[in-house]
């Protein structure tokens, strides 16, 4: 049974304003939402680190959403990662996954940096938003690789936002995750030329996310300090999640969109069916594929 403790300071987001209505900020915890994804996709250190902190980019990015729209990061590098993909809505439902979840770098080589592990690639960010047919989609180079970074490129030259971004996910000496969680800020069109560039600079002057809700700071606290002096007015507030809405329904259902010849190649054994976001196995029979099958001829008759 979770106690009173933990619920206080279970994974959630908050969305504020600052008192003279020129910046935004979002703060996220995910600490529960990186272990989640660890242990679903046996992750390495390296991929605990990027995935875990374009997860919790994409939760920030959400918080400009409505009800179910969701958004997606797609991070492609020539590096060990691979592809790595990120996905959120605006009603806290996270889940993600890499293409080479054991991948690591040999840290023995001095020059080795976080960003060589998705090396030089492309971030894609694709919006689908209520009332338009087709999703939003626009991608930028890697700057970094760090995702950090990039997420921060991003909102630059795609969003034309000035906005200042802290990614964190904290390990220690075992490689255990201590906590995880982010920062956005954004600076709205009044604001005063120079605000968000010393927001940011006055941000890079904190403990890491993960040192400070370590030390008992809840994202409340990490709101008002960056926002400090001017205060700020809280807009929203909801928990965050690692969550998958895949189902063995949905599985069968998609099976059911393939042409005949596809299902005659499948229909002489059962199929395993793998979700890449949340590495849940379903099963499908040989008889129910059978069946479907037999629908499908049905249908072109």
């Amino acid at each position: 049974m979770i106690s009173k403790e933990d619920f206080i300071h279970k994974d959630r987001m908050a969305k504020g304003i600052s008192t003279g209505g020129d910046i935004k900020i979002s703060v996220v915890k995910t600490t529960d939402v990186v272990k989640t994804a660890r242990r679903k996709h046996d992750l390495s250190l390296l991929n605990t680190v990027l995935l875990g902190r374009a997860l919790t980019a994409t939760m920030l990015m959400a918080s400009e959403l409505k009800g179910e729209e969701r958004i997606r990061m797609r991070v492609e590098g020539k590096g060990p990662v691979g592809l790595l993909v990120a996905e959120a809505n605006r009603v806290g439902e996270i889940r993600g996954y890499v293409q080479h979840p054991e991948a690591e770098l040999d840290y023995t080589n001095a020059q080795t940096g976080l960003g060589d592990g998705l090396g030089v690639g492309i971030l894609t960010i694709r919006k689908t938003l209520y009332n338009e047919a087709e999703p939003r989609t626009s991608s930028i180079e890697l700057v970094r690789g760090n995702i950090t970074d990039d997420v921060a490129y991003y909102m630059v030259q795609s969003e034309q936002v000035p906005s200042a971004v802290l990614l964190d996910v904290g390990l220690d000496e075992q490689g255990r995750i201590t906590e995880a969680g982010g920062v956005l800020v954004q600076r709205m069109p009044d604001a005063p030329e120079g605000r968000i560039e010393a927001m940011q600079e006055k941000m890079l002057q904190f403990d890491s996310i993960s040192e400070l809700l370590a030390s008992g700071h809840y994202i409340d606290d990490i709101m008002e300090m960056v926002m400090e002096p001017g205060g700020v007015k809280e807009l929203d507030r909801q928990p965050v999640d690692f969550f998958c809405r895949c189902s063995r329904k949905r599985f069968v259902n998609a099976l059911a969109m393939l042409g005949p010849d596809d299902l005659k190649e499948m229909s002489d054994e059962g199929q395993e069916l793998v979700c890449h976001f949340c590495n849940e196995e379903y099963q499908v029979s040989k008889s129910e594929i059978e069946e479907l099958l037999m629908q499908t001829k049905a249908k072109m008759n």
